[in-house]
């Protein structure tokens, strides 16, 4: 491939018990959060005062951020709105893939264990005549990241 890879062409899936995904639930206009940290913890040697060592601790991930417009009718509105109003959570698997012109994947992230942890609707403005934005934030266990 000598061409750079557009990120522009993805698809997002919800892993949800088997179920076949919902239509309405694939197609977002964004997503952000792809990333993970190693943190670390400093060890300062004995008779060492040039530099102190830093070990790895853990790997920290930032939240899926997602954004779509405003849908009626979603099942994941519907997960969404059990979470934030009855503190239920029900953790799935979502599998984001960037996609080729000819919708080959050719890079995945599969982040396990994802729960709603914000859900936010832009504002309601009278000048403005674009779409209404809704944003749904996940935290998750872990991130895979697959290249194909």
């Amino acid at each position: 491939m000598d061409y750079p890879i557009v990120g522009f062409r993805f698809a997002v899936l919800f892993l949800v018990g088997g179920a076949v995904p919902n239509p309405l639930d694939l197609r977002f206009q964004k997503v952000s959060g792809l990333s993970a940290e190693v943190t670390t913890k400093p060890v300062v040697e004995g008779g060492q005062n040039l530099y102190t060592q830093k070990l790895p601790e853990r790997v920290s991930y930032g939240n899926l951020i997602l954004e779509r417009g405003l849908v009626i009718g979603s099942p994941l509105n519907i997960e969404f709105n059990v979470a934030m109003s009855l503190f239920k959570f029900s953790p799935c698997n979502v599998l984001v893939t960037l996609l080729s012109e000819d919708k080959v994947p050719l890079a995945a992230w599969m982040f396990l264990k994802a729960y709603p942890v914000k859900w936010s609707t832009a504002a309601l403005d009278a000048t403005q005549s674009g779409a209404l934005i809704d944003t749904m934030e996940l935290a998750y266990t872990q991130m895979q990241i697959m290249r194909v």
